[in-house]
Protein backbone atom coordinates (compact mmCIF):
# COMPACT_ATOMS: atom_id res chain seq x y z
CA UNK A 1 0.00 0.00 0.00
CA UNK A 2 3.08 2.57 1.10
CA UNK A 3 4.45 1.95 -2.26
CA UNK A 4 1.25 2.63 -4.42
CA UNK A 5 1.00 5.57 -2.15
CA UNK A 6 4.72 6.31 -2.95
CA UNK A 7 3.95 6.61 -6.61
CA UNK A 8 0.99 8.56 -6.80
CA UNK A 9 -2.13 5.48 -7.06
CA UNK A 10 -4.74 6.46 -5.23
CA UNK A 11 -5.47 2.43 -3.81
CA UNK A 12 -8.16 0.47 -2.22
CA UNK A 13 -6.95 -2.88 -0.72
CA UNK A 14 -9.03 -6.09 -0.15
CA UNK A 15 -7.79 -9.13 1.46
CA UNK A 16 -9.50 -12.24 0.31
CA UNK A 17 -10.78 -14.75 2.68
CA UNK A 18 -12.07 -17.85 0.93
CA UNK A 19 -11.85 -19.80 -2.47
CA UNK A 20 -13.19 -17.93 -5.17
CA UNK A 21 -13.26 -14.73 -3.29
CA UNK A 22 -10.96 -12.93 -5.35
CA UNK A 23 -13.47 -13.35 -8.30
CA UNK A 24 -15.78 -11.46 -6.26
CA UNK A 25 -13.59 -8.88 -5.24
CA UNK A 26 -12.46 -8.16 -8.70
CA UNK A 27 -15.88 -8.07 -10.46
CA UNK A 28 -16.80 -5.51 -7.74
CA UNK A 29 -14.36 -3.21 -8.53
CA UNK A 30 -14.90 -3.57 -12.04
CA UNK A 31 -18.95 -2.12 -11.04
CA UNK A 32 -17.30 0.45 -8.70
CA UNK A 33 -15.43 2.02 -11.14
CA UNK A 34 -11.52 0.82 -10.71
CA UNK A 35 -9.36 1.57 -13.94
CA UNK A 36 -6.49 -1.01 -13.05
CA UNK A 37 -6.94 -4.03 -10.39
CA UNK A 38 -3.94 -5.52 -9.15
CA UNK A 39 -3.61 -8.51 -8.16
CA UNK A 40 -1.22 -9.50 -5.05
CA UNK A 41 -0.26 -12.94 -4.84
CA UNK A 42 0.35 -16.18 -6.91
CA UNK A 43 -1.10 -17.75 -9.71
CA UNK A 44 -4.23 -18.92 -8.33
CA UNK A 45 -4.97 -15.17 -6.86
CA UNK A 46 -4.47 -13.97 -10.59
CA UNK A 47 -6.63 -16.81 -11.66
CA UNK A 48 -9.06 -15.40 -9.49
CA UNK A 49 -8.67 -11.32 -10.35
CA UNK A 50 -8.73 -12.38 -13.92
CA UNK A 51 -12.37 -14.21 -13.71
CA UNK A 52 -13.99 -11.63 -11.72
CA UNK A 53 -12.48 -8.84 -14.71
CA UNK A 54 -13.56 -10.91 -17.66
CA UNK A 55 -16.99 -11.87 -16.01
CA UNK A 56 -18.04 -8.26 -15.53
CA UNK A 57 -16.39 -6.87 -18.84
CA UNK A 58 -18.30 -7.65 -21.63
CA UNK A 59 -16.47 -8.42 -25.08
CA UNK A 60 -16.17 -5.44 -26.30
CA UNK A 61 -15.32 -3.51 -23.08
CA UNK A 62 -12.40 -6.09 -23.39
CA UNK A 63 -11.40 -4.42 -26.00
CA UNK A 64 -11.97 -0.87 -25.83
CA UNK A 65 -11.17 0.76 -22.41
CA UNK A 66 -12.02 -2.45 -19.65
CA UNK A 67 -10.14 -2.20 -16.40
CA UNK A 68 -6.39 -3.17 -16.40
CA UNK A 69 -5.48 -6.44 -14.67
CA UNK A 70 -2.15 -5.43 -12.86
CA UNK A 71 0.31 -8.43 -10.93
CA UNK A 72 2.50 -7.90 -7.95
CA UNK A 73 3.65 -11.52 -7.75
CA UNK A 74 4.27 -13.15 -4.07
CA UNK A 75 3.58 -16.73 -5.20
CA UNK A 76 5.71 -19.67 -5.66
CA UNK A 77 5.67 -20.04 -9.84
CA UNK A 78 4.69 -17.15 -10.59
CA UNK A 79 3.70 -18.03 -13.99
CA UNK A 80 1.74 -15.26 -15.17
CA UNK A 81 4.14 -12.55 -13.78
CA UNK A 82 6.64 -14.40 -16.27
CA UNK A 83 5.07 -12.95 -18.89
CA UNK A 84 4.45 -9.96 -17.65
CA UNK A 85 8.06 -9.09 -17.20
CA UNK A 86 7.82 -9.23 -13.31
CA UNK A 87 8.69 -12.45 -11.54
CA UNK A 88 11.58 -11.69 -10.47
CA UNK A 89 11.31 -8.43 -8.69
CA UNK A 90 10.69 -7.86 -5.03
CA UNK A 91 6.83 -6.24 -4.89
CA UNK A 92 8.03 -2.80 -3.94
CA UNK A 93 9.73 -3.22 -7.48
CA UNK A 94 7.33 -4.89 -9.34
CA UNK A 95 4.86 -1.50 -7.94
CA UNK A 96 7.09 1.20 -9.51
CA UNK A 97 7.40 -1.08 -12.44
CA UNK A 98 3.55 -1.27 -12.59
CA UNK A 99 3.47 2.84 -12.98
CA UNK A 100 5.44 2.84 -16.31
CA UNK A 101 3.77 0.07 -17.78
CA UNK A 102 2.44 -0.35 -20.64
CA UNK A 103 -0.93 -1.98 -21.75
CA UNK A 104 -0.75 -4.99 -23.73
CA UNK A 105 -4.36 -7.59 -24.87
CA UNK A 106 -3.58 -10.70 -23.29
CA UNK A 107 -5.85 -13.88 -25.16
CA UNK A 108 -7.51 -15.80 -22.54
CA UNK A 109 -8.85 -19.60 -23.06
CA UNK A 110 -12.33 -20.64 -21.89
CA UNK A 111 -13.17 -24.30 -20.88
CA UNK A 112 -16.25 -25.43 -18.56
CA UNK A 113 -17.91 -21.43 -18.15
CA UNK A 114 -14.52 -20.63 -16.79
CA UNK A 115 -11.50 -18.79 -17.84
CA UNK A 116 -7.95 -19.54 -17.45
CA UNK A 117 -4.92 -16.86 -18.29
CA UNK A 118 -1.69 -19.32 -18.19
CA UNK A 119 -2.43 -22.99 -18.79
CA UNK A 120 -5.08 -25.60 -18.48
CA UNK A 121 -4.26 -29.13 -18.25
CA UNK A 122 -6.16 -32.82 -18.13
CA UNK A 123 -4.08 -35.99 -16.50
CA UNK A 124 -0.42 -35.97 -14.62
CA UNK A 125 -0.74 -31.88 -14.19
CA UNK A 126 -4.45 -31.96 -12.70
CA UNK A 127 -2.72 -34.69 -10.55
CA UNK A 128 0.45 -32.74 -9.75
CA UNK A 129 -2.04 -30.07 -8.61
CA UNK A 130 -3.88 -32.45 -6.23
CA UNK A 131 -0.73 -33.83 -4.89
CA UNK A 132 0.81 -30.40 -4.00
CA UNK A 133 -2.39 -29.38 -2.16
CA UNK A 134 -1.88 -32.24 0.28
CA UNK A 135 1.62 -30.51 1.18
CA UNK A 136 1.24 -27.27 1.98
CA UNK A 137 4.70 -26.98 3.93
CA UNK A 138 6.57 -27.65 0.60
CA UNK A 139 8.01 -24.10 -0.90
CA UNK A 140 10.08 -22.78 -3.62
CA UNK A 141 10.90 -25.32 -6.15
CA UNK A 142 10.95 -28.13 -3.86
CA UNK A 143 6.96 -27.12 -3.61
CA UNK A 144 6.69 -28.45 -7.45
CA UNK A 145 9.45 -31.01 -7.42
CA UNK A 146 8.52 -33.30 -4.97
CA UNK A 147 4.90 -32.99 -5.83
CA UNK A 148 5.83 -34.10 -9.07
CA UNK A 149 7.85 -37.21 -8.30
CA UNK A 150 5.15 -38.20 -5.80
CA UNK A 151 2.39 -37.62 -8.72
CA UNK A 152 4.09 -39.87 -11.07
CA UNK A 153 4.11 -43.26 -8.48
CA UNK A 154 0.47 -43.38 -8.20
CA UNK A 155 -0.50 -41.88 -11.48
CA UNK A 156 -2.12 -44.09 -14.22
CA UNK A 157 -2.45 -42.29 -17.24
CA UNK A 158 -6.19 -41.65 -18.71
CA UNK A 159 -7.29 -42.74 -22.34
CA UNK A 160 -8.50 -39.69 -24.09
CA UNK A 161 -9.83 -38.71 -27.06
CA UNK A 162 -8.52 -35.19 -28.71
CA UNK A 163 -9.36 -33.41 -31.59
CA UNK A 164 -8.59 -30.45 -33.09
CA UNK A 165 -8.20 -28.69 -36.13
CA UNK A 166 -5.17 -30.64 -38.12
CA UNK A 167 -5.04 -33.47 -34.91
CA UNK A 168 -6.25 -35.82 -33.89
CA UNK A 169 -5.53 -38.76 -31.34
CA UNK A 170 -7.14 -41.39 -29.28
CA UNK A 171 -4.54 -43.39 -26.74
CA UNK A 172 -3.37 -43.29 -23.36
CA UNK A 173 -1.78 -39.81 -22.44
CA UNK A 174 0.46 -39.05 -20.02
CA UNK A 175 -1.26 -35.59 -19.93
CA UNK A 176 -2.00 -32.49 -22.47
CA UNK A 177 -1.48 -28.96 -21.29
CA UNK A 178 -3.05 -26.24 -23.06
CA UNK A 179 -1.23 -23.30 -23.01
CA UNK A 180 -1.70 -19.34 -23.39
CA UNK A 181 1.80 -18.89 -21.61
CA UNK A 182 4.95 -20.04 -22.09
CA UNK A 183 5.32 -22.16 -18.44
CA UNK A 184 3.50 -24.34 -16.06
CA UNK A 185 4.22 -25.56 -12.95
CA UNK A 186 6.65 -22.79 -11.50
CA UNK A 187 9.97 -24.35 -13.79
CA UNK A 188 8.18 -26.39 -16.59
CA UNK A 189 8.46 -24.59 -20.18
CA UNK A 190 5.83 -26.83 -22.08
CA UNK A 191 5.38 -24.38 -24.68
CA UNK A 192 8.40 -22.32 -25.00
CA UNK A 193 7.01 -20.55 -28.50
CA UNK A 194 3.95 -19.76 -26.84
CA UNK A 195 2.51 -16.05 -27.31
CA UNK A 196 -0.38 -14.95 -25.08
CA UNK A 197 -1.37 -12.75 -27.50
CA UNK A 198 -1.08 -14.96 -30.92
CA UNK A 199 -5.02 -14.92 -31.28
CA UNK A 200 -4.12 -19.04 -30.92
CA UNK A 201 -3.18 -21.84 -27.49
CA UNK A 202 -0.15 -23.73 -27.73
CA UNK A 203 -1.19 -27.69 -26.79
CA UNK A 204 1.84 -30.02 -25.37
CA UNK A 205 0.51 -33.70 -25.74
CA UNK A 206 2.96 -36.24 -23.68
CA UNK A 207 1.82 -39.95 -24.01
CA UNK A 208 2.11 -42.31 -21.76
CA UNK A 209 5.76 -42.99 -20.72
CA UNK A 210 8.05 -45.10 -18.70
CA UNK A 211 10.01 -44.01 -15.14
CA UNK A 212 13.35 -43.73 -17.38
CA UNK A 213 11.53 -41.71 -20.12
CA UNK A 214 9.95 -39.73 -17.33
CA UNK A 215 12.76 -38.83 -15.47
CA UNK A 216 14.51 -37.92 -18.94
CA UNK A 217 12.07 -36.02 -19.79
CA UNK A 218 11.83 -33.49 -16.79
CA UNK A 219 14.83 -31.55 -17.66
CA UNK A 220 14.02 -31.52 -20.94
CA UNK A 221 11.18 -29.72 -20.68
CA UNK A 222 12.53 -27.49 -17.66
CA UNK A 223 14.76 -26.12 -20.87
CA UNK A 224 11.86 -26.13 -23.69
CA UNK A 225 13.55 -29.16 -25.56
CA UNK A 226 11.09 -32.01 -25.17
CA UNK A 227 8.86 -31.24 -28.38
CA UNK A 228 11.59 -33.66 -30.41
CA UNK A 229 11.11 -36.24 -27.92
CA UNK A 230 8.93 -39.18 -29.62
CA UNK A 231 6.52 -39.20 -27.36
CA UNK A 232 5.36 -35.56 -27.19
CA UNK A 233 3.28 -33.61 -29.94
CA UNK A 234 2.97 -29.84 -29.63
CA UNK A 235 0.80 -27.83 -32.41
CA UNK A 236 -1.49 -24.60 -32.08
CA UNK A 237 -5.31 -24.47 -32.20
CA UNK A 238 -8.02 -22.40 -31.96
CA UNK A 239 -10.17 -24.68 -30.40
CA UNK A 240 -9.72 -28.24 -28.45
CA UNK A 241 -12.12 -30.93 -27.70
CA UNK A 242 -10.98 -33.17 -25.11
CA UNK A 243 -13.02 -36.50 -24.23
CA UNK A 244 -11.99 -38.62 -21.10
CA UNK A 245 -12.99 -42.73 -22.22
CA UNK A 246 -12.58 -43.83 -18.84
CA UNK A 247 -14.93 -41.19 -16.39
CA UNK A 248 -15.17 -37.70 -15.43
CA UNK A 249 -12.16 -35.40 -16.43
CA UNK A 250 -10.18 -33.68 -13.96
CA UNK A 251 -8.41 -30.57 -15.02
CA UNK A 252 -6.40 -27.77 -14.02
CA UNK A 253 -6.84 -24.07 -14.76
CA UNK A 254 -3.72 -22.09 -13.54
CA UNK A 255 -2.75 -24.39 -11.16
CA UNK A 256 -6.46 -24.48 -9.59
CA UNK A 257 -7.83 -27.97 -9.37
CA UNK A 258 -11.44 -28.26 -11.06
CA UNK A 259 -12.88 -32.32 -10.43
CA UNK A 260 -15.62 -31.90 -12.95
CA UNK A 261 -18.99 -34.36 -13.56
CA UNK A 262 -18.49 -34.28 -17.29
CA UNK A 263 -16.58 -36.50 -19.58
CA UNK A 264 -15.99 -34.15 -22.61
CA UNK A 265 -15.41 -30.67 -22.82
CA UNK A 266 -14.13 -28.18 -25.67
CA UNK A 267 -11.38 -25.54 -24.82
CA UNK A 268 -11.07 -21.80 -26.56
CA UNK A 269 -9.27 -19.29 -27.16
CA UNK A 270 -10.91 -15.70 -26.71
CA UNK A 271 -8.10 -13.46 -28.70
CA UNK A 272 -7.57 -10.26 -26.82
CA UNK A 273 -9.88 -10.43 -23.87
CA UNK A 274 -7.51 -9.01 -21.07
CA UNK A 275 -5.95 -5.66 -21.07
CA UNK A 276 -3.06 -6.51 -18.82
CA UNK A 277 -0.14 -4.04 -17.54
CA UNK A 278 3.18 -5.20 -19.05
CA UNK A 279 6.52 -4.03 -17.69
CA UNK A 280 8.64 -1.95 -20.42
Amino acid sequence: MREFRRQGWAVEAERTARPGHGVELAAGAVRAGARRVVAVGGDGTVHEVANGLLLATSRVQGQHGAPLLGVVPIGSGNDFAKLVGLARHSPAQAVRRLVTARTVPFDVGRVLDEYFVNSAGVGFGAEVVRVRNGMPKLSGFLSYLVPVLRAFARFRPPRLELRASGFGETGYMMMVEICNGTTAGGSYRFAPAARPGDGRLDVCVVRRVSLARFLLAIPRVMRGTHGTMREVTLFQTRRIAVRSLEGPLVLHLDGELRESHVCECTVRVEPGRLNVLVAQ
